[in-house]
Protein backbone atom coordinates (compact mmCIF):
# COMPACT_ATOMS: atom_id res chain seq x y z
CA UNK A 1 0.00 0.00 0.00
CA UNK A 2 2.52 2.39 1.11
CA UNK A 3 3.94 2.03 -3.28
CA UNK A 4 0.63 3.91 -4.08
CA UNK A 5 1.83 6.68 -1.85
CA UNK A 6 4.86 7.05 -3.01
CA UNK A 7 3.30 6.80 -6.91
CA UNK A 8 0.97 9.75 -6.07
CA UNK A 9 3.86 11.84 -4.80
CA UNK A 10 6.05 11.38 -7.46
CA UNK A 11 3.09 11.82 -9.77
CA UNK A 12 2.55 15.05 -8.05
CA UNK A 13 5.76 16.05 -8.40
CA UNK A 14 6.20 15.22 -12.27
CA UNK A 15 2.84 17.13 -12.87
CA UNK A 16 4.11 20.12 -10.87
CA UNK A 17 7.35 20.00 -12.57
CA UNK A 18 5.87 20.12 -16.14
CA UNK A 19 3.29 22.40 -15.28
CA UNK A 20 6.38 24.85 -14.53
CA UNK A 21 7.75 24.48 -18.26
CA UNK A 22 3.91 24.11 -19.44
CA UNK A 23 3.22 28.16 -17.93
CA UNK A 24 6.90 29.40 -19.35
CA UNK A 25 6.58 28.06 -23.08
CA UNK A 26 3.03 27.85 -23.27
CA UNK A 27 1.31 30.15 -21.13
CA UNK A 28 4.50 33.07 -22.01
CA UNK A 29 5.12 33.24 -18.04
CA UNK A 30 8.31 34.11 -16.58
CA UNK A 31 11.28 31.81 -17.25
CA UNK A 32 11.82 31.62 -13.56
CA UNK A 33 8.89 28.80 -13.54
CA UNK A 34 11.59 26.70 -14.79
CA UNK A 35 13.16 26.77 -11.36
CA UNK A 36 10.63 25.27 -8.91
CA UNK A 37 10.06 23.03 -12.39
CA UNK A 38 13.53 21.15 -12.17
CA UNK A 39 13.49 21.14 -8.13
CA UNK A 40 10.05 19.38 -9.02
CA UNK A 41 11.22 17.02 -11.09
CA UNK A 42 13.95 15.99 -9.37
CA UNK A 43 11.72 15.24 -6.18
CA UNK A 44 9.56 13.26 -8.93
CA UNK A 45 12.96 10.88 -9.37
CA UNK A 46 13.82 10.65 -6.46
CA UNK A 47 10.43 9.43 -4.87
CA UNK A 48 9.71 6.95 -7.90
CA UNK A 49 12.96 5.29 -6.82
CA UNK A 50 10.96 4.48 -3.05
CA UNK A 51 8.71 2.12 -4.70
CA UNK A 52 9.06 -1.61 -3.82
CA UNK A 53 9.58 -3.40 -6.86
CA UNK A 54 12.37 -5.70 -7.78
CA UNK A 55 12.63 -3.94 -11.65
CA UNK A 56 12.62 -0.72 -12.69
CA UNK A 57 10.84 -0.73 -15.78
CA UNK A 58 7.60 -2.42 -13.79
CA UNK A 59 7.65 0.03 -11.05
CA UNK A 60 7.31 2.90 -14.05
CA UNK A 61 4.52 0.87 -15.36
CA UNK A 62 2.73 0.50 -12.42
CA UNK A 63 2.92 4.11 -12.14
CA UNK A 64 1.93 5.57 -15.24
CA UNK A 65 -1.53 4.24 -13.78
CA UNK A 66 -1.49 6.35 -10.70
CA UNK A 67 0.18 9.03 -12.79
CA UNK A 68 -2.78 9.14 -14.53
CA UNK A 69 -5.54 9.54 -12.08
CA UNK A 70 -3.25 12.43 -10.56
CA UNK A 71 -3.31 14.15 -13.86
CA UNK A 72 -7.10 13.96 -14.12
CA UNK A 73 -7.13 15.12 -10.10
CA UNK A 74 -4.67 17.92 -11.25
CA UNK A 75 -6.94 19.09 -14.34
CA UNK A 76 -10.01 19.23 -11.68
CA UNK A 77 -8.31 21.43 -8.50
CA UNK A 78 -5.80 23.12 -10.49
CA UNK A 79 -6.71 24.00 -13.59
CA UNK A 80 -10.47 23.99 -12.72
CA UNK A 81 -11.91 22.06 -15.54
CA UNK A 82 -14.06 19.35 -14.59
CA UNK A 83 -13.40 15.45 -15.66
CA UNK A 84 -15.39 14.13 -18.33
CA UNK A 85 -17.08 10.52 -17.50
CA UNK A 86 -14.92 9.19 -19.71
CA UNK A 87 -11.55 10.50 -18.60
CA UNK A 88 -12.93 8.59 -15.32
CA UNK A 89 -13.87 5.02 -16.53
CA UNK A 90 -10.13 5.36 -18.15
CA UNK A 91 -8.55 6.19 -15.07
CA UNK A 92 -10.71 3.07 -14.02
CA UNK A 93 -8.99 1.01 -16.35
CA UNK A 94 -4.98 2.24 -15.92
CA UNK A 95 -5.54 2.00 -12.24
CA UNK A 96 -6.74 -1.66 -12.14
CA UNK A 97 -3.88 -2.17 -14.52
CA UNK A 98 -1.70 -0.43 -12.43
CA UNK A 99 -2.39 -2.71 -9.67
CA UNK A 100 -2.18 -5.88 -12.14
CA UNK A 101 1.04 -4.90 -12.91
CA UNK A 102 2.37 -4.12 -9.12
CA UNK A 103 0.75 -7.11 -7.53
CA UNK A 104 0.93 -9.55 -10.76
CA UNK A 105 4.52 -10.94 -9.57
CA UNK A 106 3.21 -12.07 -6.07
CA UNK A 107 -0.48 -13.43 -7.64
CA UNK A 108 2.50 -15.55 -9.90
CA UNK A 109 4.52 -16.92 -6.77
CA UNK A 110 1.54 -18.54 -5.25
Amino acid sequence: MLNYVWFFLAALFEIAGCYGFWMWLRQGKSALWVIPALVSLTLFALLLTRVEAAYAGRAYAAYGGIYIITSIAWLSVIERVRPLTSDWIGVAFCVIGATIILLGPRWAAT
